[in-house]
């Protein structure tokens, strides 16, 4: 940045932190200020960041003294003191400005949007990565569940929502007018988190069908030449579509508490529902199975030996579309996918980040569909493979409580089958708890597939 950038952009923070006048003269300032950075290109942004972060950050001498005084204080009232300025000297004041934006009209989003500038440049230095823990503390505090509210999006919402749910869709893309309307008839559901102080502005949302069954097909799912379905005699409510559209919001998550809310909300409206399912997609199985073909070390349990035309189907994925799930390379890959749910990270959980996500909000990995997304993107990420994760009501809290605490992983008898077909040693992968599994056992719950 040139010096006169510097010191622009240094005598505006220090006008807002310190600057005469009441109030409303401190919100004036505040707000001139993210028009300032608003105008700025983006290497500029990462500048005022890496301004904000630095020179505004925790002082190093003023924290050295202030432990010093605590260290040194020789009775209980010092103590306090001492403890007051070792406060003051570890609250920076980047974090002073950064709360003035509560008081700003759209000073929320204005914040969400600048750590989403922030994150792609937060591991850099140890001062970005403090101003992104500044502010993801600020969001969570001021994001705090109990004021959001739970909003059905229909089609007679107002239109900018309707074109931000288009627009924000990342799991399925919303392809037409057409498609969205068919996602919002009388047998779908889509529900929307919103915040008071981000009005138009969705935090996170969900698309649900209504179902007969749990879904396996995505594209059936979504097919907008089938008929319409009668929501009153639905069993099942499928989650197929969880969005969290506001990059400036990562690692702090509203999906559990939008699928509790959600179910809360079906159950209310439709009694009938019994059954709890996602239909999910597994985007990193192809990466993961041809880094492993190429390890010679896994040859004999990913290689061409045990799926003889492996090598062909991934030059050529549009062959999974007319490749029967009873065929030899289906039943490989099924298993094969079942042990990639089987790998773990550093930490214990699975490498498959939809997966931590359901069964940490304890659910339990149901089934794996054979040509369960066969769209180009379905095709590239997966080789086809979507997933079933289950949400038994009476099992949530085990569940989570069991992931949680010891990583224990909640899937049923079929994929722990799948699991041990592939050669996964569930010894070496750590627990695995194998739950019955409605959607296999058809005449003990009466459920049907799709």
């Amino acid at each position: 940045m040139s010096p006169p950038e510097r010191e622009n952009w240094t005598r505006g923070i220090i006008e807002c932190l310190e600057g005469p006048g009441g109030e409303v003269s401190a919100r004036q300032r505040t707000a001139d200020l993210a028009r300032t950075y608003l105008s700025l290109a983006r290497e500029q942004r990462r500048q005022f960041l890496t301004l904000l972060a630095e020179d505004f950050g925790p002082q190093p001498k003023a924290v050295e003294d202030a432990v010093a005084r605590f260290q040194q204080a020789s009775n209980p009232e010092e103590r306090v003191a001492a403890e007051g300025y070792l406060r003051e000297a570890l609250h920076p004041r980047r974090r002073r400005l950064l709360t003035q934006f509560n008081g700003v009209e759209g000073g929320v989003k204005f914040l969400v949007d600048l750590r989403a500038d922030l994150l792609p440049i937060a591991s850099r230095s140890a001062a970005l990565a403090g101003l992104d823990e500044d502010l993801k503390e600020i969001l969570i505090s001021w994001l705090d569940f109990g004021f959001l509210e739970l909003t059905r999006l229909t089609w007679r919402s107002p239109a900018v929502l309707l074109e931000k749910l288009i627009a924000y869709e990342a799991v399925h893309a919303i392809t037409s007018w057409d498609d969205l309307r068919n996602r919002l008839d009388s047998d779908r559901r889509c529900y929307a988190l919103f915040h008071p102080s981000m009005p138009n502005e969705p935090l996170s949302f969900v698309e649900v069908a209504l179902c007969d069954g749990i879904a396996r097909s995505v594209q059936t799912l979504l097919d907008e030449d089938a008929p319409e379905g009668d929501p009153q005699r639905a069993d099942t409510a499928v989650f197929y579509s969880i969005s969290s559209p506001q990059s400036g919001l990562q690692g702090i998550s509203f999906g559990e508490y939008l699928i509790k809310r959600a179910v809360g909300a079906l159950r209310g409206d439709l009694p009938r529902l019994r059954h709890f399912a996602t239909l999910s997609p597994v985007p990193g199985f192809r990466v993961w199975l041809e880094s492993r073909m190429n390890r010679p070390d896994e040859a004999t349990t990913t290689g061409p030996a045990v799926v003889p035309g492996l090598p062909a189907l991934l030059e050529d994925r549009e062959r999974i579309k007319t490749t029967g799930d009873d065929s030899a390379v289906a039943t490989s890959l099924l298993s094969l996918c079942a042990r990639y749910f089987a790998e773990r990270r550093a930490d214990g959980q699975p490498i498959d980040p939809v997966a931590r996500f359901h069964l940490r909000n304890g659910a339990r990995l149901d089934r794996i569909n054979w040509q369960g997304d066969i769209s180009v993107k379905g095709l590239r990420q997966s080789l086809g493979m979507m997933v079933n994760y289950r949400y038994d009501l009476d099992e949530i809290d085990a569940n989570h409580e069991s992931y949680a605490k010891e990583r224990c992983l909640a899937v049923s008898p079929a994929v722990r089958r799948l699991m041990g077909r592939a050669g996964a040693s569930l010894d070496a992968i750590g627990d695995v708890v194998a739950a019955d599994s409605p959607s296999e056992t058809r005449t003990s719950t009466g459920m049907r597939e799709q």
